[in-house]
């Protein structure tokens, strides 16, 4: 195993195409430490079925979408491990263990659990998947004995919970699992098009598969500063939707032309939507080089995560060997 020091894990849940916000929310961060890190990055199917259990096929079809989306955004597999969830069996075995020594109010105290149940009504969420899915977040973590889980700062009561079940088992067992530390993320704003977050759900993406074509209405309807009624307008570009894109995919200098012309008028909106759309192209384009490369060899992603899934495996099996040792199985 390599240094654990250097150690990150993360997942995702597959759930359809990615879009911007995921791109500079996360993988952007999770392609920089694969430069750094030994790091692994797993789609959690298994997750996903706490709330999805009803339409499996869903899960299925997006998990391997999902990674081609991660390939094309810039994963490369000889840098990191890629792997499936649900193909590592101890993922399960695991989680079942930890269960044994986690207190059930410290799953009931969880703020998500407690705002999705109120939150999400079209799905029955009163399964013991849902309310037990902490300890298979914490199963998955622990696995691979990291010191580092990429979080964004939302997350962080989820990490804690992960060391609180680690600090658990070690008092029971003996010191082995480490307690992960936060690399808290930063996460640029992705506003929707419509100014709302970016989300699949509300319709209101820019996906990282999309064509010109699909690009250019999308950007034609969105929402830039509410209070510019007409050209002559001055607008406001702290709280435009657009500006945001500007600051991740212009250099300082074309952010300072576009927010001197849009604060005097002499820069309309259209013409603002225009500069979005060249760089959103120019974006896209290696994302797009790379998506061909795996369309025209639609076997790559499954070779990439059955190499992934025994290298997963190994890490795994060797964590389990010392887990069953110590209490006594």
């Amino acid at each position: 195993m390599a240094d654990a020091l250097k150690r990150t894990v993360s997942g995702m849940r597959p759930t359809g195409p990615l879009h911007l916000g995921h791109y500079f929310g996360v993988l952007k961060n999770w392609i920089d430490m694969q430069e750094q890190d030994e790091c692994y990055y797993f789609v959690a199917d298994w997750h996903a079925l706490t709330s999805d259990y009803a339409a499996p096929e869903r899960i299925r079809a997006h998990s391997a979408e999902l990674v081609k989306d991660w390939l094309t955004a810039g994963l490369d597999p000889q840098k990191c491990v890629i792997f499936q969830q649900s193909e590592v069996k101890p993922h399960a075995e695991l989680t079942l263990l930890l269960g044994m020594v986690t207190p059930v109010s410290w799953l009931e105290r969880n703020p998500t659990y407690k705002e999705q149940r109120q939150e999400i009504s079209d799905k029955d969420l009163g399964n013991f998947g849902f309310l037990g899915y902490p300890v298979l977040m914490a199963a998955d973590i622990l696995l691979y004995l990291p010191n580092f889980v990429p979080v964004g700062q939302d997350q962080l009561p989820h990490l804690e919970l992960t060391r609180e079940i680690a600090r658990r088992f070690n008092h029971l067992y003996g010191d082995f699992f480490p307690e992960p530390t936060a690399r808290l993320t930063h996460a640029p704003k992705c506003p929707g098009l419509d100014g709302r977050k970016m989300s699949k759900s509300y319709g209101n993406a820019l996906s990282l598969n999309d064509s010109d074509e699909d690009i250019a209405p999308k950007i034609r309807g969105m929402f830039t500063d509410k209070n510019r009624l007409r050209k002559n307008d001055p607008g406001n570009p702290d709280i435009c939707n657009l500006f945001p894109y500007h600051q991740l995919l212009s250099d300082e200098n074309k952010q300072a032309e576009i927010r001197q012309g849009c604060t005097s008028s002499m820069l309309g909106c259209v013409d603002c939507k225009r500069f979005f759309m060249e760089n959103l192209v120019a974006f896209l384009k290696p994302l797009r080089e790379r998506r061909a490369v795996l369309e025209a060899n639609p076997n790559l992603v499954q070779d990439v995560l059955r190499e992934g899934n025994e290298k997963a495996r190994a890490a795994a099996e060797t964590t389990m060997t010392e887990v069953r040792r110590r209490m006594g199985l």
